[in-house]
């Protein structure tokens, strides 16, 4: 397949799935080598071929829902945008313990949005252990991570990792969180894993029950999903945080604007906003500032 034909095919197909060409444009390579596998196990023609078959079909049916599968940007690693993760370990973790501790609960809870193969909730677990856990002794941190595909939270599961994923962990931090083995694949130990609970889920579709003090969404809503699956996520993520829960996205990813429903999320510092509310205007207080 060439990259102008899976380039022209994109471009119509994503927006009809609410997802932006835009996040795609870099990555694309990775979601052509998928369809081009799928045009082949179908026993198609070519991209002209699959997209009458799409044509012939409702979106969100059929193909059209193996396809948004295939449209997933699968690029993981520990610590991944490691700058984000300092903020995490050296303010953000210990603010919300210290807010726990405050209310008397035992528990902080964390929602890990598009996890792929664990890489992420599990930084964050390694992260609680050795940065907050001396300071806040006895405060459990219960994470939730989801993810659309099925085969990568198998993955998760395993929790074997290849030595290039954990390149940006502390080598001091590695040694005790992970045991290597003789193929060179390190696998996180299971003390690692405790707290740790894998679902598959869609988050344009619903979100995992109870509510969060921390929710991790990073380089997914708001790099790949069109504006209406934006406010969407942004709307389920709002009302799965507590009041004054904070909202963790990528270090080069914008907010869509605040939602009809009142809430409204106000940057902290680097990629970290805070969930507050605001009264909803009536339509004379609108009408009066206009």
């Amino acid at each position: 397949m060439r990259d102008a034909e899976c380039i022209e095919f994109l471009q119509w197909a994503l927006p009809r799935l609410d997802l932006r060409w835009a996040g795609f444009r870099k990555p694309r390579r990775q979601v052509c080598r998928r369809i081009t596998q799928r045009v082949s196990a179908l026993g198609l023609s070519g991209l002209a071929e699959y997209r009458r078959t799409l044509e012939s079909e409702e979106s969100g049916t059929g193909e059209w829902a193996v396809l948004d599968l295939l449209c997933r940007v699968t690029i993981s690693r520990f610590f991944r945008d490691r700058r984000v993760f300092e903020a995490l370990g050296r303010k953000v973790l210990p603010q919300l313990a210290h807010a726990a501790e405050g209310e008397g609960r035992t528990a902080l809870r964390a929602w890990s949005v598009g996890c792929a193969s664990g890489e992420e909730p599990y930084s964050l677990r390694i992260l609680w252990h050795f940065e907050v856990t001396p300071q806040a002794d006895g405060l459990e941190l219960e994470i939730v991570a989801t993810d659309i595909d099925e085969h990568l939270l198998k993955r998760a599961l395993r929790a074997r990792y290849p030595a290039g994923s954990l390149r940006e962990v502390p080598d001091s931090w590695k040694g005790e969180a992970f045991r290597q083995e003789e193929t060179g694949e390190f696998v996180l130990r299971e003390s690692f894993r405790r707290g740790v609970e894998l679902r598959l889920e869609d988050v344009r579709v619903t979100a995992p029950p109870g509510r969060f003090d921390l929710v991790l969404c990073r380089n997914l809503a708001w790099t790949y999903f069109g504006e209406s699956a934006q406010r969407r996520v942004l709307a389920r993520i709002a009302s799965a945080l507590r009041p004054g829960g904070l909202l963790v996205v990528g270090g080069h990813e914008v907010l869509p604007g605040d939602g009809d429903d009142g809430t409204v999320f106000e940057l902290l510092e680097r990629s970290t906003y805070s969930k507050r509310s605001r009264p909803k205007a009536s339509r004379e207080e609108t009408s009066a500032t206009q």
